[in-house]
């Protein structure tokens, strides 16, 4: 196949300081785009801020020939992130949804601002900088969006129930761009990364941070960047060079119609029926849910009308 390319489009990468986002933001580069380096330069809880980040990745490209700006602002402060790319470049085609932080604890122990903090970063900040993508996106009928979740966001992990919630909202909010923005050609795809960063170099030892090196991440993010893409609305973990698409599946379910009451003790003497995976559907969309209750109580629920 040909190279993908990105000549004349012009990409935000948040958090593209270090780790990850800088893996992105180089090799976003090196194939024509043009690239607005945002990092606060806090500490890896949140805290402080610098340009020396941002402006050391924007030197990086240039010194190879390619064309940055760096961005200082928080997250939070999405416009004016976006406003840099249209100041600078006059459009915007590409957001990667990267910047993130770890404020870890178990959740008898959690405090309401470890709670805030997390969402404001993780959740605010991704749909404050998309937000401001967004119509210029849907001006020009072009838009790739990557929206970055984990495994604890999938499947919940101990002492990060902050960060769980954060992630896994994402989810929700990478989906429904997707259907809303498909239309207009514009694709949203959500990734959970296995990969080494200063969040967790502290924790992991030196084989496991080569063998998770950010460079492992990034032929998947460009591929669902590039213009010839059709994947969207999709999960994936990736990750030391592993490439994985997650779907929901649901069980063929117990239905005992509407005609009479029904009790939790007929539920728990059939619940072996209610959790049987075998012949399970694939659930895709909201549209899937629709027809299965149809199904079984015998109404076209999407169909219907008042």
């Amino acid at each position: 196949m040909n190279d993908i390319r990105f000549d004349e489009k012009v990409a935000i990468v948040t958090g593209a300081g270090g780790g990850l986002g800088r893996a992105y933001a180089l090799d976003l580069a090196k194939r024509g785009a043009r690239v607005v380096v945002n990092d606060l330069g806090g500490s890896g809880h949140g805290e402080g801020a610098s340009s020396s980040a941002a402006d050391s990745v924007v030197e990086e490209i240039r010194t190879a020939g390619g064309d940055a700006v760096a961005n200082y602002n928080s997250v939070e402060d999405g416009a004016q992130i976006v406003q840099t790319a249209i100041d600078n470049y006059g459009r915007i085609d590409i957001v990667i949804n990267n910047a993130g932080i770890l404020r870890d604890s178990s959740f008898a122990k959690m405090q309401d601002k470890d709670w805030e903090m997390i969402h404001r970063i993780h959740v605010y900040g991704a749909y404050k900088v998309t937000k401001a993508a967004w119509p210029y996106m849907l001006e020009q009928g072009f838009g790739r969006i990557i929206f970055t979740t984990s495994a604890a966001g999938i499947y919940g992990n101990f002492g990060q129930a902050n960060y769980s919630a954060a992630k896994s909202a994402l989810i929700g909010l990478g989906r429904t761009l997707a259907v809303e923005g498909g239309r207009k050609n514009i694709q949203s795809n959500i990734i959970a990364p296995i990969a080494g960063s200063r969040l967790t170099e502290t924790i992991w030892p030196e084989e496991v941070l080569n063998a998770t090196s950010p460079e492992f991440v990034v032929p998947l993010v460009i591929k669902l960047c590039a213009e010839e893409n059709k994947e969207n609305g999709s999960l994936f973990e990736v990750g030391a060079g592993w490439f994985s698409k997650i779907r929901y599946q649901r069980t063929r379910g117990l239905a005992l119609g509407t005609e009479s009451p029904i009790t939790a003790e007929q539920i728990a003497d059939q619940w072996a029926t209610v959790i049987d995976f075998t012949d399970a559907d694939t659930a895709e969309s909201i549209v899937d849910t629709f027809k299965a209750v149809s199904k079984c109580v015998g109404i076209d629920l999407l169909a219907a009308k008042k």
